[in-house]
């Protein structure tokens, strides 16, 4: 993200062993919290591949570049819009789980159009350095078919919006946290807005440790939940 490899990294240092806890923390307590327990490793993961990104480019290493950059693009247009659904989906009673599961779906649609096309056309994704940015641009499968601001629009509505609409407060104020990240990356950093907005997703995701560490709220129980401990 922005800054430098040390920054990317040492968010990632700090993400990933608080992610690694919360993952077991929710085991151990209530296991409809895992997916959503795993978010923090997973944008720790996200912040390590980014770091490799700014080494990769100090090297001028071509190579380590793309492949690096495909691998964090991986988060940012399949495991966001698919992972964020499927983590509130276990949160919400039977009646509304038909809604998340619509939500899940629509993610795994856009980002499977938007990524996999990379691999089949070579210079569709380019990564430049800015000072203290990366900017992941290039083209894009739906470019084709819709502007931009649809594919934004969709986006933007698979990752925020569940969380928005959870039935389980902690979440909803995560869904805040998510928007105001959003509206302070497009207003300020539209020209990088997917590192901008990786790396606040990644701060914010501190949230859901404390979260889960504090003592979440019992969402209400469904039937044929995930197994669940006291």
């Amino acid at each position: 993200m922005c800054l430098s490899a040390e920054v990317s990294f040492g968010a990632a240092a700090l993400l990933i062993p608080t992610g690694a806890l919360s993952i077991h923390r929710a085991f151990k307590t209530d296991q409809r919290y895992l997916p959503i327990a795993m978010l923090p490793m997973l944008f720790g993961l996200q912040q390590l591949t980014e770091g490799i990104v700014w080494i990769a480019g100090a090297q001028n290493n071509i190579a380590l570049i793309t492949q690096a950059s495909l691998v964090y693009m991986f988060f940012s247009w399949l495991a966001w819009p698919v992972w964020i659904p499927v983590s509130t989906y276990f949160l919400e009673p039977a009646r509304r789980k038909p809604l998340y599961l619509g939500f899940v779906i629509l993610g795994a649609m856009l980002g499977g159009l938007q990524y996999f096309p990379y691999f089949a056309h070579q210079g569709w994704l380019e990564t430049k350095y800015l000072d203290h940015l990366i900017v992941y641009q290039g083209k894009e499968l739906l470019d084709f078919v819709a502007g931009r601001e649809i594919t934004y629009l969709i986006y933007v509505t698979v990752v925020i919006v569940p969380l928005l609409l959870s039935s389980v407060r902690d979440v909803r104020i995560f869904g805040v946290l998510a928007a105001l990240v959003l509206a302070v990356t497009f207003i300020f950093f539209s020209y990088a807005y997917v590192s901008v907005f990786c790396f606040g997703g990644a701060l914010m995701s501190a949230y859901l440790v404390w979260m889960i560490f504090r003592g979440h709220e019992r969402p209400t129980l469904v039937a044929n939940p995930v197994h669940q401990k006291s």
